[in-house]
């Protein structure tokens, strides 16, 4: 597809820009705050998969240190894709630390943290970043790509949060960044599904940090960058936690869509329903 359709260029139909970068140093905080607070068998509860406690702030750790240019590089098996270079390498860097002690795994991401904190809070939103491969678009502007990043440290530290029994965190500006943020998956998730140009499908996401998001058909691809107007062709109605446990894929599209109230044209709601806001 062409990147203008519509009157919109460059990368504009993702949507106004977002700033993330003031939040990077009260996340870190908060992943600190929960890392100190665990008990020694809470190391090793299931977090994420196969991974656990220490495996997810393990993986935390080496994307500090690769954002800062000096974490754990490999080149790509011949064939392989992104995504399954993604994960080989997050696997490999998770096994290399698997002795850390949970003491260095404090440590180490109190200093490195505050450094990344502190170089993005300088970037450039609107410069050229690493792509985004979720939102279908590299290289991705900056405020694109470190909006990306706090959403995975704030999806990791609720999963830590989740494996020791606790609810995610509520606080309302993180969660609504991060919603924001995988909504702007939208356009990609409906890059083959067909309708009308002006067709509006808006997601609306109730509770702490919630928001509507409004994608438009245009000639030749979806847009967030189009105001709403009038009736949208199909409206989907979740709770925010449904919302970023969707877009990660802790629930899949048929669960979700059993949770989420439909108004109009159901089919355009169910393919929205297959956002997925990672590397999967």
């Amino acid at each position: 597809m062409s990147p203008e359709s519509n009157g919109v260029s460059g990368s504009s139909w993702l949507g106004p820009p977002i700033d993330a970068r003031a939040l990077f140093g009260p996340e870190h905080r908060s992943l600190l705050d929960t890392l100190r607070g665990l008990a020694p068998s809470d190391w090793g509860r299931t977090a994420a998969g196969q991974w656990t406690v220490h495996d997810v702030a393990t993986h935390l750790l080496g994307g500090y240190y690769g954002r800062l240019g000096h974490g754990y590089r490999n080149g790509f098996a011949d064939g392989e894709t992104l995504e399954a270079f993604i994960h080989r390498t997050n696997q490999e860097w998770v096994e290399s630390h698997a002795d850390d002690s949970p003491a260095a795994l404090i440590d180490a991401p109190t200093a490195a943290g505050t450094q990344l904190a502190q170089q993005f809070a300088t970037a450039d939103l609107h410069a050229a970043a690493l792509g985004v491969s979720w939102a279908g678009v590299a290289p991705a502007p900056a405020w694109l790509d470190i909006a990306r990043e706090f959403t995975e440290h704030w999806t990791h530290r609720q999963q830590i949060r989740h494996a020791i029994g606790r609810d995610t965190d509520p606080e309302p500006r993180a969660l609504g960044m991060v919603l924001d943020t995988f909504m702007r998956a939208l356009p990609h998730t409906l890059r083959n599904t067909s309708a009308p140009v002006g067709a509006q499908v808006q997601v609306m996401a109730e509770g702490p940090g919630g928001a509507c998001w409004t994608v438009t058909a245009a000639a030749d691809r979806w847009s967030l960058a189009e105001r709403p107007s009038g009736r949208p062709t199909a409206t989907m109605l979740l709770d925010t936690e449904s919302v970023w446990r969707l877009s990660t894929r802790n629930f899949d599209p048929a669960d979700a869509l059993s949770r989420a109230q439909v108004r109009g044209d159901r089919r355009l709601a169910e393919a929205a329903c297959h956002i997925v806001s990672i590397v999967h």
